[in-house]
């Protein structure tokens, strides 16, 4: 969902990616990418984001994706604004996910992702009288990065010429809230463990009932979140918040 003055507003619609591509290329065990990404505490939907995909060979590989999927069937990519997320329970039925959930799925590192809870009535209003909502950040215990599950998709206009460059693009999965993010959200991105990336990652795996299983919440102890300036909520605010 998108409001006024650029602020986005659903399941991990705003995250946390500061980290070097150096620093992301070594823990995902990958190339590093020569169109290198400066660090950006408010990544918001539309932005570029790094995604770490697997080549053939089984070696992976990280890249630069807009972050909003547009489906390779599409014919207008404005589409990729209602396509930030996708729900993990529906994935493998939705048209617009389907494709690339069966043969092209990723994983988009995050440093922490923002959540926000609704304001109370004692607190802080905006300029109509509502409680503004307080933003978290939610990150690792362990501050080890999040290896949220993904899908990629590649897209030029229909009837392109053979020329025109593809537009890579993804979406984050979410499930349902474990305990630690239950008071503030009622959903939360996939969060996967290191021993999952290959199975996620792998090129030939087709087997979609068995890959729905990894789209679960995270261990309750895996997380842990602290309120954060109201800033964020305007994706121009560059933070750190």
């Amino acid at each position: 969902m998108v409001t006024s003055a650029g602020t986005f507003w659903c399941v991990c619609g705003r995250f946390l990616s500061s980290a070097s591509v150096h620093d992301l290329a070594s823990f995902f065990d990958t190339d590093e990418p020569e169109d290198a990404l400066p660090p950006n505490y408010n990544v918001a939907p539309t932005q570029d984001v790094y995604a770490v995909l697997q080549r053939p060979d089984d070696t992976r590989i990280l890249r630069v994706f807009e972050w909003g999927l547009i489906p390779s069937w599409a014919k207008d990519p404005s589409i990729a604004n209602k396509l930030v997320n996708a729900r993990g329970e529906t994935v493998a039925e939705k048209p617009s996910f389907r494709q690339s959930f069966a043969k092209r799925r990723c994983i988009v590192p995050m440093n922490g992702f923002y959540e926000w809870k609704a304001g109370a009535d004692d607190g802080p209003r905006n300029a109509r009288g509502v409680p503004l909502k307080q933003p978290f950040l939610i990150e690792r215990r362990d501050g080890e990065f999040l290896a949220v599950a993904g899908l990629w998709s590649a897209w030029r206009p229909p009837g392109a010429a053979e020329d025109t460059p593809w537009r890579h693009t993804c979406t984050v999965l979410t499930t349902v809230a474990n305990a630690t993010m239950a008071p503030v959200h009622d959903r939360m991105p996939v969060i996967l463990e290191r021993e999952d990336w290959d199975t996620w990652l792998d090129r030939s795996n087709t087997d979609t009932e068995m890959l729905q299983h990894l789209l679960v919440p995270a261990d309750d102890h895996l997380l842990q979140m602290h309120p954060v300036s109201t800033d964020v909520n305007n994706a121009r605010n560059p933070g750190p918040f």
